[in-house]
């Protein structure tokens, strides 16, 4: 035979076994598909829409002048108004809002002055949230007569909370946890099932007395000690290399990490029902495991997102868990005090798990 024709053939031999595995098929398309709109339409470097509180303790036309100047930029999004800058420091450990805006009473006198008239506190523990806050601070603001005077500094003051020196391995660190966590435990018990029906243990598993849940959840308890185990070594060399803070408690940052482990290995487990081999198994945890990298706020800023964007990055447990990492690390927040993040990978762990379980046939077919 014809070398040509023999190698022709090898070629025609896997475009049809390409054709008939249709998780690939589907991969072929989506990755460059799900790239492509992650890259062009979701991602901006500049946040725009920034929950802000604001203190105005003048009460004046001129500090509300100010303020709305402010949400002019579109930088900022006022969701609440406070009698104090104590009330924003709380709102801010909290997680509730990532700028809080202090006008003091005697802004008008400041604004004649030329002296710092307003103050901008921003939680550091996003540092592209600090570079958007610095724009702000270029902003000149309007005196009592209605007049925009050049200033030799600038009348806006920015102070960064839990992050002056704008150390990015501070915000990075504690969202490595959820990063690897997501890899590993994802790809781990997306294997799992696809592992045992190529290795042949199946038909053991089938023998057994084991409902389907039992055996579901024996697969899933083994990672998560594994995952405790990375949880462990990834803040021991963080405060060794990079003197990353805890501010909170270590039992609030396991607990966080628990429930991130089983919201990843629950979704592991439903991929594994559907992949027949551990190639689309890989395949199909790379396609979830990307968003979680991209749209989470681990990467990029969750604020300059689009709103659509956002909506769906909310379901992601990876945007969850980096608010409770984040908070109870670096703000020093109490794990309850997060409790909407706590439902919300709650509720994502017992339905992934629901749908596994129930797709999950204790069967060779």
């Amino acid at each position: 035979m014809n070398p040509l024709r023999r190698l022709w053939a090898v070629v025609i031999k896997e475009l049809r076994q390409i054709r008939r595995d249709r998780i690939s098929l589907v991969m072929i398309v989506m990755i460059p598909v799900v790239d492509l709109l992650l890259f062009g339409y979701a991602i901006n470097y500049n946040p725009r829409g920034l929950d802000a509180a604001i203190a105005d303790q003048a009460v004046t036309a001129t500090s509300r002048a100010a303020v709305m100047d402010l949400q002019a930029t579109g930088v900022v999004d006022t969701v609440a108004v406070v009698d104090s800058p104590q009330q924003l420091v709380e709102m801010l450990r909290r997680g509730e809002i990532s700028v809080g805006i202090t006008i003091p009473p005697d802004f008008e006198r400041r604004v004649l002055d030329g002296r710092p008239a307003m103050q901008v506190m921003v939680d550091g523990t996003d540092t592209v949230v600090q570079a958007a806050a610095n724009q702000i601070a270029q902003l000149p603001l309007e005196d009592p007569g209605g007049h925009r005077a050049a200033r030799a500094a600038p009348q806006i003051e920015v102070v960064s909370f839990y992050n002056p020196e704008r150390r990015s391995a501070v915000s990075i660190v504690p969202g490595l946890i959820g990063i690897i966590l997501t890899m590993t435990m994802t790809m781990f018990t997306a294997m799992a099932i696809v592992r045992e029906r190529e290795r042949g243990n199946m038909e053991l598993l089938i023998a057994t007395p084991l409902a389907r849940g039992e055996l579901m959840v024996g697969k899933v308890l083994p990672y998560a000690a594994i995952g405790l185990i990375q949880t462990t070594l990834i803040l021991v060399l963080g405060f060794w290399f990079f003197d990353v803070p805890l501010r909170g408690s270590l039992l609030d940052v396991y607990l966080a990490s628990l429930l991130l482990i089983f919201a990843n290995l629950a979704m592991g487990l439903l991929i594994s029902t559907h992949a027949r081999t551990q190639f689309q198994a890989i395949q199909v945890a790379m396609l979830v495991f990307l968003p979680s990298i991209l749209i989470s706020g681990f990467m990029f800023p969750f604020a300059g997102m689009p709103d659509v964007v956002q909506w769906g990055a909310e379901a992601l447990p990876m945007t969850q868990f980096l608010r409770l990492v984040r908070g109870i690390m670096l703000r020093g927040a109490s794990i309850w005090e997060l409790w909407t993040s706590i439902l919300a990978l709650g509720a994502f762990t017992a339905v992934t798990m629901a749908l596994a379980i129930a797709r999950f046939r204790k069967r060779l077919d």
